[in-house]
């Protein structure tokens, strides 16, 4: 037998020729920051300046919304906005705040392709689900449109459930929530209008039923802005029967100061 037929037969020689390709591509391609693209020693982290710029979400937060405190009002405590405004899921948990290299990270899963993002973000995202992942019976993601989905290729909140999935041991229900309704994208739209956007835009797959009935939902999409899209799909898996549904979104938008 050759050597390089000897080589490619024998298991140790294919861990080596893996080595070489991937030194190989090191020196073609050497890590990256993901915030700021400044060099690293490892793929996939950040730079010194750019992990301190990341704003996790960490308590004390409202128990409904999670939007966090400036203060610590003691536990269980719910912001004016839940208040005002009951969303029709039990909470909501965000990993971080939508700025700087979060937000960067939403931007290059989003529009970039960059879906080797996902399982960093998800595992962030399982930090910040608050056990409420642990407990429940299924992982739902935010649909698109058929026709945005053959546009895009993914669904950046399917990738993000899909590892979340993975990583916790859940169940992954890629296609239970359906959206029948063509919407336009939310961005630049006031609230009303997101609202207006999303009405009537999401059902549940013919057959799937069951998937929902008396479930422990957790419901996942990229980043919550207004909470239109989230407050519409929670409520068709609510109308279907689901016993309790989290919100779970790798960022949150947060205007001022926390």
């Amino acid at each position: 037998m050759g050597q390089s037929e000897k080589l490619f037969s024998d298991e140790g020689g294919f861990g080596m020729l893996r080595g070489f390709f991937r030194g190989v591509g090191r020196f073609i391609y050497p890590p990256s920051c993901l915030g700021c693209g400044c060099k690293t020693q490892n793929d996939g982290a950040f730079c010194v300046a750019c992990w301190a710029d990341i704003r996790f979400i960490e308590r004390p937060y409202c128990e409904v919304l999670g939007i966090p405190f400036t203060y610590d009002h003691g536990r269980g405590i719910v912001s004016a906005e839940a208040i005002a405004s009951p969303p029709p899921f039990e909470r909501l948990r965000a990993a971080t705040v939508h700025d700087g290299p979060a937000r960067k990270l939403v931007h290059q899963l989003k529009y970039l392709d960059r879906t080797d993002l996902a399982r960093l973000m998800a595992s962030w995202m399982l930090r910040a689900s608050d056990g409420t992942v642990a407990a429940c019976d299924c992982i739902v993601p935010i649909p698109l449109h058929r026709r945005r989905f053959l546009a895009r290729r993914f669904n950046q909140s399917a990738e993000l459930a899909r590892h979340l999935a993975a990583l916790s041991g859940k169940s992954f229900l890629a296609s239970t929530l359906v959206r029948v309704k063509p919407t336009s994208r939310q961005v630049g739209l006031s609230a009303q209008a997101r609202k207006l956007n999303v009405r009537g835009a999401f059902a549940i797959a013919a057959g799937r039923e069951a998937d929902i009935m008396g479930k422990r939902v957790v419901l996942v999409d990229d980043v919550y802005t207004t909470g239109a899209t989230v407050a519409a799909a929670a409520r068709r898996l609510k109308t279907a029967g689901a016993a309790d549904v989290t919100v779970l979104t790798f960022a949150m938008a947060i205007s001022g100061p926390i």
